[in-house]
C-alpha cells in the first residue's frame, strides 16, 4: 500500500497579486473548534462579520456577508441573481477580469454591450457616463482594480449616471477591498464584491459581497424558497427564478437573516478566518492601512526603478497594490520566476492573454506588503537578473527602497 508523507510546504515569500501571505493570527482562527451553523455562539459571529463587512465597505447596506467560495462565488451570485435573460449589461474592458464579467453576463442570457480600452490604461469616467446615458443598460458591470494589468479604476460621475437610468452597478474590487480606498456609499455603488486572498491577507474560500435596497428589489421579485423547506402559505415568485440555486441572493438572504433559513453548511473555519481577518484590518485602521500599502509601493517602484527596470502601464492610473514590470527582451520570464523560487523562496507572479511573456506582476497586499518582503524581492531579482545577463544597476534598487523607508523617519 502506498504510504504519505506528512503534509509540510515550503515556507514561502508570496509577492503575487493573490494569494498571498495570511497573518499567522488568521491562521490560529482557523485551528478553533468547530460550532454548529445555527449554534447562538455562532450565528453571533455571523452577525459580527456581517458588521464589520460594512465598516470595510464603507456602507449603511443591510446586506453584508460573504459568499462560500473563490472571489468568482460573489461575482457569479450577485449577476445570477440580478441579470434575467435579454437584459442589457454594459461591461468596460481594459483587462482580463472585465472579460470575465462579460462571460458571466453572457452565461445569464444577458445582451452584453463592450467598452474596450486598451490594457495598461482605463477609462475617462466621463467616456462610461455617455455610454450608459446612450445604451441606458440594466446594469453596468465594472471593475475597481484590475490586476492583470496592475490599473486603478476611477468612478467620477458613474454612479449618478447609472442611477439616472435606473441601472444597477456592479462592482469587482476583489484586489481593491482592504487596500485602496473604496466609498460603496459616496460612490453611489449598488453592489460591491470583495475577496479574501489580496489586501485582507485571508486564504481563498469566501467572497465578501454587499448590495442596497435598489439591488435588493430587484433580487426579491425573483424570489423562491427551496421546495424541501418551503411551508403552506410560502410566497414564491412567479417569474423566471435565479438559474442558481447555491448562488442565489434571495436565498442567501434568509440564510443570513435573522429567519437563518437553511440553506447550506457555512464553512465555519474560513468564517472565523473571515472574521479575524476583518478584525486585523479594522484594528489597523483603513486610512492607516492604504497609507500602509502606498508607502510599500513607492519603496518598490522606487527600487525598480534604480535598478534600471521597465514599469507597465499608465502611472496615472497605477493600481497601489501591483506592480507591472515589462520583462526585458530576450529573458525567459519563467526562468526568472522559477529561480526566485527555488533559491529565494519568492514567488512573484507572470501574466496571461495579451500580456503573456511580457510582463511581470509583483503585489503588495496585506500581510505580504511590509518592508522586509519589498527588500527581499528587490535584491534577489537584481541578483537573478545578473544570473540572465541583463546589465542591472548593481546595488542601487535596495538602497532606493531604503531611502523611501527613511524620509519617513
Amino acid at each position: 500500500m502506498k504510504t504519505y508523507k506528512d503534509l509540510a510546504p515550503s515556507l514561502r515569500t508570496i509577492m503575487t497579486p493573490g494569494p498571498v501571505e495570511v497573518d499567522p493570527r488568521v491562521l490560529r482562527a482557523m485551528s478553533y473548534p468547530i460550532l454548529g451553523q445555527f449554534d447562538p455562539e455562532f450565528t453571533a459571529l455571523m452577525n459580527e462579520t456581517m458588521g464589520m463587512l460594512r465598516e470595510l465597505f464603507q456602507t449603511q447596506n443591510q446586506w453584508a456577508f460573504p459568499v462560500d467560495g473563490t472571489s468568482r462565488s460573489g461575482l457569479e451570485a450577485v449577476l445570477v441573481s440580478i441579470i434575467e435573460p435579454g437584459d442589457r449589461v454594459l461591461v468596460p474592458v481594459y483587462g482580463r477580469f472585465g472579460n470575465l464579467f462579460i462571460e458571466i453576463a453572457e452565461r445569464c442570457g444577458a445582451e452584453v454591450v463592450m467598452l474596450e480600452q486598451p490594457w495598461g490604461t482605463v477609462f475617462d469616467p466621463e467616456v462610461i457616463v455617455e455610454a450608459v446615458y446612450r445604451e441606458k443598460p440594466n446594469v453596468v458591470a465594472m471593475v475597481h482594480g484590475e490586476t492583470s494589468t496592475g490599473c486603478l479604476q476611477p468612478f467620477d460621475g458613474i454612479g449618478a449616471a447609472c442611477r439616472s437610468v435606473d441601472a444597477l452597478l456592479v462592482v469587482d474590487a476583489v484586489a481593491t477591498i482592504g487596500g485602496v480606498p473604496l466609498l460603496t456609499d459616496e460612490w453611489l455603488l449598488d453592489a460591491v464584491i470583495g475577496g479574501t486572498q489580496k489586501c485582507l491577507s485571508v486564504p481563498a474560500g469566501m467572497s465578501p459581497i454587499t448590495y442596497n435596497e435598489r439591488v435588493e428589489a430587484k433580487v426579491l421579485q425573483r424570489k423562491t424558497i427551496e421546495r424541501g423547506l418551503r411551508e403552506a402559505g410560502s410566497a414564491v415568485s412567479d417569474r423566471r427564478p435565479v438559474a442558481s440555486n447555491y448562488f442565489d441572493l434571495g436565498m442567501l438572504q434568509d440564510y443570513w437573516s435573522p429567519k437563518r433559513l437553511n440553506h447550506h453548511t457555512e464553512a465555519t473555519s474560513m468564517l472565523y478566518a473571515l472574521r479575524e481577518g476583518l478584525r486585523l484590518v479594522l484594528e489597523e485602521g483603513l486610512e492607516a492601512r492604504f497609507a500602509r500599502h502606498r508607502r510599500h509601493e513607492a519603496a518598490l517602484v522606487a527600487g525598480l526603478t534604480a535598478m534600471g527596470m521597465a514599469l507597465y502601464g499608465d502611472p496615472a492610473c497605477k493600481l497601489p497594490v501591483v506592480t507591472c514590470i515589462r520583462i526585458p527582451e530576450g529573458v525567459d520570464g519563467e526562468s526568472v520566476r522559477g529561480m526566485l523560487l527555488h533559491h529565494f523562496g519568492i514567488e512573484i507572479a507572470s501574466s496571461f492573454g495579451p500580456l503573456k511573456g511580457q510582463i511581470w506582476r509583483i503585489g503588495t497586499m496585506g500581510f505580504s506588503c511590509r518592508e522586509s518582503n519589498v527588500l527581499q524581492v528587490l535584491g534577489a531579482l537584481e541578483a537573478t537578473l545578473l544570473r540572465h545577463g541583463v546589465q542591472v544597476k548593481v546595488g542601487r534598487a535596495v538602497q532606493a527602497a531604503l531611502d523611501v523607508y527613511g524620509a519617513e523617519v
